[in-house]
């Protein structure tokens, strides 16, 4: 099973710069309004991972820009979970919306962290295993 999923943006004038390109840092806003639809959509984004006993900070982000994303342009963000076993890995890919042209590619990783301990899991939890549909290995 893919867990995925997309979003559109229009990419606001405070986005970008004098060149009305945007600013490079925006993108990990832009993933994480994708990784947020993606997590809501498999019942476990950051509330229920409270709820359930644990913090999943990001460890590891990774951006690779192609082409710039520019003022009043429509984007596509697309997020899909990748590895889910030991960490928590999402690939991200933004495309313009009317041409499909590749313009950034990136990826975040996260860990399970308890919160009654503040220790990091070695594995991810079974809750996560529960709402990806999946067995614990």
């Amino acid at each position: 099973m893919i867990h995925q999923t997309s979003i559109d943006l229009q990419i606001p004038f405070h986005d970008v710069d004098m060149m009305e390109v945007v600013w490079h840092g925006h993108y990990a806003k832009y993933f994480e309004i994708a990784r947020c639809a993606l997590l809501d959509k498999i019942d476990y984004n950051y509330p229920q991972m409270r709820d359930s006993g644990y913090a999943w900070p990001v460890i590891d982000l990774g951006i690779r820009y192609a082409q710039p994303a520019v003022f009043g342009q429509t984007i596509t963000v697309r997020a899909q979970i990748v590895e889910w076993e030991n960490r928590l890995k999402i690939n991200y890919l933004i495309t313009d919306k009317s041409s499909g042209l590749r313009l950034t590619k990136g990826h975040s990783v996260q860990v399970a962290v308890k919160l009654a301990t503040r220790e990091m899991c070695f594995a991810s939890p079974a809750v996560l295993f529960e709402k990806l549909g999946l067995e614990v290995s």
